[in-house]
């Protein structure tokens, strides 16, 4: 959450559309430089001058229901601290589309019905015992 002054100020900046953007997305405001977009339409940010430490990185997601496992391995590095140059800049991370990688974005489906469950054809060694009582 930001004080009064710095959220007038980011107001000011960014303006009306994009502060109801990011008050409904983001939950608070934030105004900074653009370092780049992926390949998903997610939109990379910082701003190194006003905001606390370790705070000055942040991501525009493109959907709503966003999936943070849409970050790429060299934006999510960037926006983890792990570098300091963001992949836009990095040759090493500029690797692009690998030949094993997917096309398309496939969502991660924990905690979902489509989630993987293992399924065991083996009998299993323990049985439940279910008394029986002897009528007196």
């Amino acid at each position: 959450m930001s004080t009064v002054l710095r959220t007038l100020r980011n107001l000011k900046r960014i303006g009306f559309k994009e502060y109801g953007h990011q008050m409904q997305y983001i939950g608070d405001t934030k105004a900074g430089t653009l370092i780049g977009v992926d390949r998903y339409g997610n939109k990379y940010f910082e701003n190194m001058e006003e905001e606390l430490p370790l705070r000055t990185r942040w991501v525009d997601y493109k959907e709503q229901e966003y999936d943070p496992s849409q970050l790429e391995p060299g934006w999510h590095a960037w926006i983890s601290y792990l570098v300091d140059a963001p992949p836009t800049a990095d040759k090493i991370l500029q690797t692009g589309i690998r030949k094993w990688e997917l096309p398309e974005h496939r969502p991660n489906q924990t905690l979902s019905r489509a989630a993987f469950k293992t399924y065991s054809t083996v009998r299993p060694k323990y049985s439940a015992w279910t008394p029986v009582a002897a009528p007196r």
